[in-house]
Order: structure tokens, then C-alpha cells, then sequence
């Protein structure tokens, strides 16, 4: 099957003209796209006749071939961003962005459920009408031109247009710049496709102006440098020399973004080295000022843990490092409880012991787990003794709930309610675990071997691990 063949002349201006009689053999592809005059190649393979549009179609759901029909029967739409670069990557492209030359308050007036989240950037959130469905949210966005980017975060301010080419040129990187129109064509005037088979992460433009306009790019450039089991992309020249000059732009971002893009570089296979790249680039340094490094570890795919393993040479407990990476990366609690309480793994070594194992079990929650060996593996403890050991242990007798309950243990002891017999109820209950005690029978004779009367309650060691 033949290939179809199109060049498209970029004039200084931003017209385009389609030149004839034209020899592609003479023209350096990559040189002439850094240049303000360039020669642009457009490669459709295999899309002749309705083939092209075949496959997008394809790879779309029936809710999305539906919202781009309505957006089509009263202007243009195109589908942008992350959907293209997976598609032609050959992965199964998820989250749908699109681009149209519908204002706003027209898209919004189709989709009637939408919600408006930047009219003013011209982006609309569509949602159908049925209840019924899924839920799903699709990103509508006002083709458009930006304006200065005066705080370093966003346009000043934007003015809709009418041209996918235009809008195209303002993104960040050249594998996020193409569009896929109505027929399936592929529009692709910065050369994304062969940056993307290339694996090269260039700028669209002059990369030192992308990353001025924000500063964020600099961490999303690391993120799309992951290309799962193939490896790593590599990044263009150019924009590793701008990065490194322009670091300064990342005080200008909000934290939450930050950590944003972070956790989604922290998820994936080759997070490690794409950790180690930021750091040559001294960007990692940038996000986490003071903090001692872990940066040769073996990453695993939990994002906090990973979090937790490159912060494991730092001398603080771990509330105190999860305050610091909470200042600088706006943790959730959720995520801040986990760094704390695996920085303070660091220090112990695995007991394979029975009784061990069985607080392991009782005492943490399931997903807790899988953080635990991830965690200590990563900073080169060994875990498989342990694991085994685990995987042996059968259910407890009596389940993990305490089998003496604080009435019965005052009407044994004497005690009235307070801290000394809620301590006792604890240490038995430890002791209920450890042994894997079936009834109370077996727990309350060891109230003997405590000398819970005189000694300091505070002492006596409760359910819980390590």
C-alpha cells in the first residue's frame, strides 16, 4: 500500500502554502523544524481511502463518537493532546481532549450538564445528558492565542480563534501538538509524530520561551520521557539546556501542581531513572531543598512509597520529613501518615519470627502490606525470609479482634475504667495475637506474668508493628 506524502510550507508569518514540484530529499527535516522558515512532512501511513478514520473511530467509545457529532453538526472539532500521542504510539488512548472552534456558550449550550471551568481560556467540561451513563467528563477547549504569561503559570489573557494549526503551536512539546480532524487525518506541523517514533521530547518553538510561558513543563517534560517497557524518550538538546537555566520558574508554581505531575512520574516503571535525570538537571534538589537524597534505590509503582524511598538518607524522624515534603509538596494526609510511618522502617530489620509475622498481620492494614516490602526492598533490606514466613501463617483462631473486653477485665483485676486497664486490654491483646490464642480461657491467666498492679503501665507493649 502506498504512502501519502503532503509538505507544508511554514512561513514567518504563520500562513501556510502547499508548494509543488517540491524534492523532500534535499530538506533536513530536524534542522528545518528549528528554523522560522520550515519544512514540515506529513507521513500517513497505511490511511488511504477511509482507513485513517477506520481506526480512530475505532479506538473511540460510543460516548465519545457522540461528542464530537454534536460538536461537529454546528462547527469543528478535533480531537488534541494525550489521545493523539497514545494513539499513534499504538496504546489504547484514554482520556479524550478536544479542540473546536465553538465558543464556549455554544458548547455549552449543546451539552447542557457541562460545567464551565475556564470560560475565559475557553475550556468547558461536557458531561451528556443521560444519567444513566457513566459519568464520563470530556475537556472541550475553544481553539485560541494565548496572550503574555505574565506570572509564569498562565496566559494573561487569550483570544479565540479559528485555525487548529494556530492553536496547535502554542502547546508544550511536539508529541502534544497534533490533532486528529474529522476525517481521520493526522495535522501535525511541528513534526510530533516523528519526535514521538524518534523518542525525542522537543519543544514546540523555542524551548526556552515554553518554559518561561510556565514553568510546570519543566516536570511535565521528565514525565512524558517514560515510555513504559520500551524505556525512556530522551530529551531534545535544547530543552535540557533551557531547563537547566530556567529552574527559578518552578517557585512560580503552585506546589499542588507540582506534586501533581510528581505523583504521576513517581507510578510509573522507570521512575528511578527519570529521578536520577532530574536530579542531573538539579531539579529534584529544586522541589526538595535540604532534604538527603536517595537517588541509586529501586523504585517500585506506589508513588508514596517511591516518595519515601528517594527521602530515606535524611536524618529526621518521619514526622518530621513528612512536615517538610508536605511544605514543599502539599501531601495529602493520607500521603504525609505514609512517608512518616515508612521512614520509620529505615532503622529496623525484618523479624521472621512467628509471633512478628502475626503482629505484622493483625497490626496493618492489607495495603499497607505490599508498601512495607516495597519500601524496604527499595532501600536494599531483605524481605523474602519475611514474606515467607508471612504466606505460611494461617487465620487466626479467634480473628484479630481482642477477645477480652474491658468489663471483664475489671471485674478480674479490680481496676476502675481508665488508663492503666485500657493499657492491660491492649498487652493482652498483643499477647492474644502473638500466641494466636483461641478463647478467653487462654488470655486471662496471663494477666499472672504482668505485674500490672505496681509496674509502669506505660511500658507494657501493645498490638502493633514493628
Amino acid at each position: 500500500m502506498g504512502h501519502l506524502l503532503q509538505f507544508i510550507y511554514l512561513l514567518g508569518d504563520g500562513k501556510f502554502m502547499w508548494p509543488e514540484n517540491l524534492d523532500w530529499h534535499q530538506f533536513d527535516l530536524h534542522k528545518g523544524r528549528r528554523s522560522r522558515d520550515s519544512i514540515y512532512l506529513l507521513l500517513w501511513r497505511d490511511f488511504n481511502g477511509g482507513r485513517a478514520l477506520d481506526k480512530v473511530t475505532a479506538s473511540l467509545g460510543e460516548d465519545d463518537r457522540e461528542v464530537l457529532e454534536k460538536l461537529r453538526s454546528q462547527g469543528e472539532a478535533w480531537i488534541v493532546g494525550g489521545w493523539v500521542r497514545e494513539f499513534l504510539s499504538g496504546s489504547d488512548p484514554k482520556e479524550l481532549d478536544i479542540a473546536t472552534n465553538l465558543e464556549p456558550d455554544l458548547v455549552k449550550s449543546i451539552f447542557p450538564n457541562s460545567i464551565m471551568v475556564g470560560e475565559k481560556y475557553g475550556t468547558v467540561r461536557v458531561r451528556l445528558d443521560d444519567e444513566s451513563r457513566s459519568g464520563k467528563i470530556w475537556e472541550v477547549t475553544t481553539l485560541r492565542v494565548d496572550g503574555g504569561y505574565g506570572d509564569g503559570r498562565r496566559p494573561d489573557n487569550v483570544e479565540f480563534g479559528d485555525s487548529i494549526h494556530v492553536d496547535l503551536s502554542r502547546r508544550d512539546f511536539t508529541i502534544n501538538s497534533m490533532a486528529i480532524g474529522s476525517n481521520g487525518e493526522i495535522i501535525d506541523p511541528h513534526g510530533g509524530k516523528l519526535d514521538l517514533e524518534s523518542g525525542i521530547i522537543r519543544c514546540v518553538g523555542d524551548p526556552a520561551e515554553r518554559l518561561g510561558e510556565d514553568g510546570l513543563r519543566i516536570i511535565r517534560a521528565f514525565r512524558f520521557l517514560e515510555m513504559g517497557e520500551n524505556g525512556l524518550r530522551d530529551l531534545d538538546l535544547e530543552l535540557s539546556r533551557a531547563i537547566s537555566v530556567n529552574l527559578h520558574m518552578l517557585e512560580r508554581i503552585s506546589k499542588e501542581r507540582i506534586w501533581s505531575e510528581m505523583k504521576m512520574i513517581l507510578s510509573k516503571p522507570n521512575s528511578g531513572k527519570i529521578v536520577r535525570l532530574m536530579h542531573e538537571h538539579e531539579v529534584i534538589e529544586e522541589l526538595l531543598p535540604g532534604v538527603s537524597l536517595n537517588l541509586d534505590a529501586d523504585l517500585c509503582l506506589d508513588y508514596s512509597v517511591n516518595l519515601a524511598i528517594i527521602c530515606s538518607l535524611d536524618n529526621r524522624n518521619g514526622e518530621e520529613l513528612s512536615n517538610v515534603l508536605s511544605e514543599n509538596l502539599r501531601l495529602s494526609r493520607a500521603e504525609s501518615d505514609t512517608v512518616s510511618f515508612l521512614h520509620g522502617l529505615r532503622i529496623h530489620d525484618l523479624d521472621p519470627s512467628m509471633s512478628s509475622v502475626r503482629r505484622f498481620r493483625a497490626a496493618l492494614p492489607g495495603y499497607r502490606h505490599s508498601q512495607v516490602f516495597g519500601y524496604l526492598r527499595g532501600i536494599g533490606k531483605e524481605t523474602s525470609e519475611f514474606e515467607e514466613s508471612l504466606a505460611k501463617v494461617p487465620s487466626f483462631k479467634a480473628g484479630t479482634a481482642p477477645l477480652v473486653d474491658g468489663n471483664t477485665l475489671s471485674e478480674k483485676t479490680g481496676l476502675e475504667p481508665g488508663r492503666r486497664l485500657g493499657r492491660l486490654k491492649a498487652w493482652l491483646h498483643r499477647k492474644q495475637i502473638e500466641e494466636d490464642l483461641a478463647g478467653i480461657e487462654e488470655v486471662i491467666p496471663l494477666i499472672d506474668s504482668l505485674n500490672w498492679k505496681d509496674s509502669d503501665y506505660e511500658e507494657w507493649p501493645i498490638l502493633s508493628w514493628p
